[in-house]
């Protein structure tokens, strides 16, 4: 089932506007953003057809199953709390039977760990992007002969500046394992043609050595470790850095560069709005999805504050709503029977027409 198969069949409950426009943080270069709410047919949600949420590939129009969407409220949802309390001038379409549920029947203190939760999301993030945009790493993987070592006076030399100084090819080299080491190796050289050893990798993408067979008699000439450990890592984040690369939102990759800040200013934005957000939950009991700070937020998302500056902000409001939620009038957590009732009735009317 496809979003079209939901407006065709009339299965729509409601669609808005999301993300910067719901906030009034759009600017000439944002994004469209939808969230709806559907039903199933009677037939599919009795059935094995039941499908809790729909997106399109871009994932910028999100829909969600009556049921999924009112679990979720119960759990205080950030994004699915905001949906609710979607600001009128951005509602596209809402149906009667959605009177039923207001924001008041969901507001608790569970949104103190739900938003400051995904806001600490959000900060892991932008430290994530910020060692990736410090630390750029070639295309070109290092291969296992850089993670090789020859012990030597008490020290340990590279392999290939130790094979470079004596004219070795690493391909005329073999290597046997050292029992009762952890990849430790006896190196052997020999550029006879009858005694064909394996080298130290024979392969260019290898992610081990290669251990040739040696005849007997034969003299090792050193001993060579290879750091297996640093390579597999160095191998994860190197796969992880390009995967990156190639996923990333060019045009919001060279804003955070631009600005010069070295960090993921949109997601530091957003910490500091979910946060606001939250505070204000606790604190009044009320959710204003459409922020009256803008100019403070666009300068954030600008990257006009240092890094620092704005965790500052951040653990300043993380304390003021701890100290908020202790003395909140708002209820714990939802009323589940309450809700789960109402969606009953919801979906009785629904499949009665």
């Amino acid at each position: 089932m496809t979003i079209k198969d939901l407006k065709d069949r009339n299965l729509l409950l409601f669609e808005c506007l999301s993300g910067s426009r719901a906030y009034g943080l759009n600017t000439p270069e944002s994004d469209t953003d939808i969230k709806g709410i559907y039903y199933m047919p009677k037939s599919m949600f009795f059935g094995l057809k039941y499908i809790p949420q729909i997106s399109n590939e871009s994932n910028d129009e999100v829909y969600y199953e009556i049921g999924r969407f009112v679990e979720l409220l119960i759990k205080n949802n950030p994004n699915i709390v905001e949906i609710l309390a979607t600001p009128e001038d951005c509602i596209l379409y809402k149906h009667p039977v959605m009177e039923k549920l207001n924001i008041a029947m969901f507001l608790s203190k569970l949104c103190k760990d739900t938003f400051g939760g995904y806001a600490l999301t959000q900060i892991r993030k932008a430290k994530g992007l910020n060692k990736k945009i410090l630390n750029p790493m070639p295309k070109a993987r290092k291969t296992v002969l850089d993670f090789c070592y020859i012990t030597e006076n008490y020290s340990a030399v590279k392999v290939k500046a130790w094979l470079k100084k004596r004219n070795i090819l690493q391909e005329n080299c073999g290597l046997s394992k050292i029992p009762h080491t952890k990849d430790l190796y006896a190196l052997f050289y020999n550029n006879e043609i009858n005694i064909p050893y394996k080298g130290i990798a024979n392969k260019a993408n290898a992610n081990e050595v290669s251990v040739s067979a040696i005849p007997a008699g034969e003299k090792g000439i050193a001993y060579l470790f290879f750091n297996k450990d640093s390579y597999s890592s160095y191998c994860k984040e190197h796969s992880e850095y390009w995967e990156w690369v190639e996923k990333r939102n060019e045009d919001r990759y060279s804003l955070n560069k631009n600005h010069g800040k070295d960090y993921d200013s949109k997601n530091m934005m957003h910490t500091i709005r979910l946060l606001q957000v939250a505070l204000e939950i606790v604190r009044d009991g009320k959710l204003n999805v459409k922020r009256q700070n803008r100019d403070e937020l666009l300068m954030i998302k600008r990257g006009e504050l240092d890094y620092e500056e704005v965790l500052k902000m951040a653990e300043a409001l993380m304390e003021q709503i701890e100290q908020e939620t202790t003395k909140s009038k708002i209820m714990d957590k939802p009323n589940t029977a309450l809700v789960e009732s109402l969606l009953v009735e919801m979906r009785t009317a629904l499949y009665a027409d």
